[in-house]
């Protein structure tokens, strides 16, 4: 609310990887008042190790279905890029559908991987 209050024209959430996460936080800033935008905020995966220690840092939560998809493939570096611009990319495509106002990617300087979720996202 102090952002809001404070004169910001939009909110960017902090990395999530389940949507319904996004869904009950913009629900719950409603409730509060807040009418601003608020972006979905999304981290391609690119490194097991990366998101564990940004998850950690963050507070926030792999699904089970993603992290067992990761503990799969988390010693192959290739594969870890390929879960995780597909889960993105999946993710990507639900928060436009069901109305997000755009999304934030969280690149971390390491931007193919973002690339790759955009070319998916424009293949429909």
């Amino acid at each position: 609310m102090r952002k809001v209050g404070a004169g910001v024209d939009f909110l960017i959430t902090q990395l999530f990887f389940d949507s319904a996460d996004y869904f009950a936080f913009v629900e719950r800033a409603r409730a509060a008042g807040i009418r601003v935008p608020i972006v979905p905020g999304i981290m391609p995966i690119v490194s097991v190790a990366g998101i564990r220690r940004m998850t950690s840092m963050s507070g926030a939560r792999l699904p089970d279905e993603l992290a067992a998809s990761l503990a799969s493939v988390e010693h192959d570096d290739e594969l870890t890029r390929e879960v995780g611009v597909e889960w993105a990319a999946l993710q990507c495509h639900e928060l436009l559908r069901r109305g997000a106002p755009g999304i934030h990617f969280y690149t971390l300087n390491r931007s193919s991987a973002t690339r790759a979720i955009l070319q998916q996202l424009r293949q429909g």
